[in-house]
Order: structure tokens, then C-alpha cells, then sequence
């Protein structure tokens, strides 16, 4: 049992995996972002000519067998894939040796607002055209969405807290909160924390087609994704996961870690309106990012960038601009607020940590990803959106919001560490 009264503790991002459509490299995935580049593209996997939209941000530059054996991964869904890979580029990427931890003390919080979609579509056809006898025994182990942090751990051995969350796009901006909060109280040392999504399936986009929900801009792909843009139409789905390590601040001195940043504070809440529309005057942003501001003991004028949810949809960009607006009153205008959504697409249940490293990356480079195919100025989204081109500018603390239908938002405050 914890005591009442505990020092509450630093906590440190050193270590960082990103598998998406931009890249699935850190270098290749920030010299993306710097330069704008898109990674929409007509989707490859499934024949699309029944579908309104056909085109998505799929991952090109990943194979699962770098990261596990042939016969291992048949026995994974892709977004597992994405997510054991993403781990492990995290865990190369900071350094660290697990034997020279207590394993007790190292866990893993990874979720995906979706899960499974392939595995799921694959038995259903064997259920319905070869009989339930005939289910893959690997089914259930391959669909469940906290399958990505259970084989993490077993891979590394970690025997800390191990779960996930689920809060659609939400996710993992929820799963990197919480991780840092289970190392500021003294539960863990360390904790890789995310999410993966692998959504770029036919039920996937039927079902995301069905609600109205995406750009229907097949002919020009690298164009569709526009947010604050006028002439958005929709979001463009897009798959990957994005891992961070974050670890408690003598731990990560103690071994002469890499600090790309530190969390400082997350701000968890909900609309409690819709399940799919926020409210128009943005109420669950506002408290989300005022209250990940207070964790964070920062104030609205130590804020220079907030990476946006920012989906290309008419109603969110024009709420979490107005939330911005609220939040931060005149100093709104003095920030920069971009959406590397524009790059990427949708990463639903990944969005949250993919994005949480493109700030992080941003704030150690001293450059602002741009908020490309910015080309008609709409009068309800009025902030600096770093058009199209990318924006030279130390700051030192970001915001990086997501928000998920149900009415989950999640907010996560970052600054320099000193």
C-alpha cells in the first residue's frame, strides 16, 4: 500500500517507436514531417471500387520479422505487429538494459481504439463458409485489443503494470497519461506506453465510409487530408503505433539516458454530448487541456506549440479551435497549432503517441511541423495553423490533444527538460 502523503516524482521520455504511413524509421518519419510530405495514397490491400473512399495512409517500409519469427507472427493480427515493432524500436532507441532493472518495475501500457479488425474479418468468413470448427485455437489472443502490451512484456520480460486502454482515438494520449502517472506516484520506474491501430481493412472502411466520417478526395490522395483547410470533407484513415519510454528521473540519469522531453502533466474528461459530434463550444477540450496545464504546473504563456487533434472534419476543427481560443484567450495568437494528421491520416488508437513524438521531435529540433494543404482560410478556424510549410521556433512546452468518439479527450502536457 502506498503511503498518504508521497513526493511525486519527474518523469522522463528517452526512448521513442513510430511505425507509419510517413515513415516507420524516427528519421524517416520525422524528415517527413519536417518537409510535409504526405503518406496518403490509393489503398494496395483490397479492391476499393465499391467504396465512396479509396484511399488511406497505409505503412510501406515495415516487416514484422525484423521483430519476431515467421511462425510467431502468423499468430498475430497486423496491429500487433505494429505495436511489438514500435517497442521495440522504442526500447532500441533509448539505450536502456533491462537486466540492469528491476523487471518488477518496468511495465507497459499499450492500447488500440479497434483491435484486431483482420483476424476478425478472416474468421468470420471461415465461420460462414467452413463452420465454427474450423476458428483459428489463436482467435481470441489475436483480436483482443490488449494483446499488443501483453506480448510486449513477455518479449522483455517486464512484470510491472501491464494493460491497455481503449478510448477510440483517445487512446493512447490515455495510455501515455496514465503510465506517467503510475511513475510520478511510485509504482514503476519505467513504463512503455502507447497505442496501434491497423484499421486499413474493408470493414474498417466500410464502416467509417458508412458514417460519413471520410474525405471522399480519391483523386488527389496527398491532397485530402486538410485540416482547418475550408474545403476539408473528412478524416483519411491511417495506421501504425507510436511507443514512447518514459522513465523517472534519476533512473534515466543514473544511466546517461537520451531525454527527448519530460511529461509533465495529462488532462483526462468528457463531452458527455454525442457519440460521434464534440460540442460545438468545446467544452471537454477545454477542461482537458486547462487541466492537463495545472498537472503540469504551467501557465497559458509557457505554452509555444499544441499539436491539434486536428481531424479535417467540419466539426472538429472548428470546436477545437474555438477550445483553444477559450483556453487560452489573446495568448492564442501567439501560438503555433498544427496537425501532423495532414501527413499522416488518422491513426485512431495510435494517434495519441505517433503525434505526442512528432511534438516531442518538434521541440528537440526547434522546428513546428507544418499543417499541410492549408489553401483556403476559413473564417471559423482563425489560429496559426503553420501552413504547408514547417515553422522555425524553440518553445519549451507543447500540448499534444486527441479526442475520441464517445466523448473522450485526452491531453498531454510535454516540456524541455532542465
Amino acid at each position: 500500500m502506498l503511503p498518504t502523503h508521497i513526493p511525486l516524482r519527474r518523469v522522463l521520455v528517452t526512448g521513442i517507436g513510430v511505425i507509419s504511413p510517413i515513415g516507420s524509421a524516427k528519421d524517416r518519419f520525422w524528415d517527413s514531417l519536417k518537409s510535409g510530405r504526405s503518406g496518403i495514397s490509393q489503398i494496395t490491400r483490397f479492391d476499393t471500387k465499391d467504396y465512396p473512399t479509396r484511399i488511406a495512409g497505409e505503412v510501406k517500409d515495415f516487416n514484422v520479422e525484423e521483430f519476431v519469427d515467421r511462425k510467431e507472427a502468423r499468430h498475430m493480427d497486423p496491429f500487433t505487429h505494429f505495436g511489438v515493432g514500435a517497442g521495440a524500436k522504442a526500447v532500441r532507441d533509448s539505450g536502456i538494459d533491462f537486466d540492469q532493472c528491476d523487471r518488477d518495475r518496468v511495465g507497459v501500457i499499450v492500447g488500440s481504439g479497434i483491435g484486431g479488425m483482420y483476424i476478425y474479418e478472416d474468421q468470420m468468413r471461415v465461420l460462414d463458409q467452413r463452420g465454427p470448427r474450423r476458428i483459428t485455437p489463436f482467435f481470441i489472443t489475436m483480436v483482443i485489443a490488449d494483446i499488443v502490451a501483453g506480448h510486449i512484456s513477455i518479449m522483455f520480460n517486464l512484470r510491472g503494470p501491464n494493460y491497455a486502454t481503449t478510448s477510440a482515438c483517445a487512446t493512447s494520449g490515455h495510455s501515455i497519461g496514465v503510465a506517467m502517472k503510475t511513475i510520478r506516484y511510485g509504482e514503476a520506474d519505467v513504463m512503455l506506453a502507447g497505442g496501434s491501430e491497423a484499421p486499413v481493412c474493408p470493414t474498417g472502411l466500410g464502416g467509417f465510409s458508412a458514417m460519413k466520417a471520410l474525405s471522399t478526395r480519391n483523386d488527389a490522395p496527398e491532397k485530402a487530408c486538410r485540416p482547418f483547410d475550408a474545403q476539408r470533407d473528412g478524416f483519411i484513415m491511417g495506421e501504425g503505433a507510436g511507443i514512447v519510454i518514459l522513465e523517472e528521473l534519476n533512473h534515466a540519469l543514473k544511466r546517461g539516458a537520451h531525454i527527448y522531453g519530460e511529461v509533465v502533466g495529462a488532462g483526462f474528461t468528457g463531452d458527455a454530448h454525442h457519440i460521434t459530434a464534440p460540442p460545438e463550444n468545446g467544452h471537454g477540450a477545454v477542461r482537458a487541456m486547462r487541466i492537463a496545464m495545472a498537472d503540469g504546473g504551467l501557465q497559458l504563456e509557457d505554452i509555444g506549440y499544441i499539436n491539434a487533434h486536428g481531424t479535417s472534419t467540419p466539426l472538429n476543427d472548428k470546436s477545437e479551435t474555438l477550445a483553444i481560443r477559450q483556453v487560452f484567450g489573446a495568448h492564442a495568437d501567439k501560438l503555433i497549432v498544427s496537425s501532423t494528421k495532414s501527413m499522416t491520416g488518422h491513426l485512431l488508437g495510435a494517434a495519441g503517441a505517433v503525434e505526442l513524438i512528432a511534438t516531442l521531435l518538434a521541440m528537440e529540433n526547434d522546428l513546428i511541423p507544418p499543417t499541410i494543404n492549408y489553401e483556403f482560410p476559413d473564417p471559423e478556424c482563425d489560429l496559426n495553423y503553420a501552413p504547408n510549410v514547417a515553422v522555425p521556433r524553440r518553445f519549451d512546452a507543447a500540448l499534444s490533444n486527441t479526442f475520441g468518439f464517445g466523448g473522450h479527450n485526452a491531453c498531454i502536457a510535454v516540456k524541455r527538460y532542465s
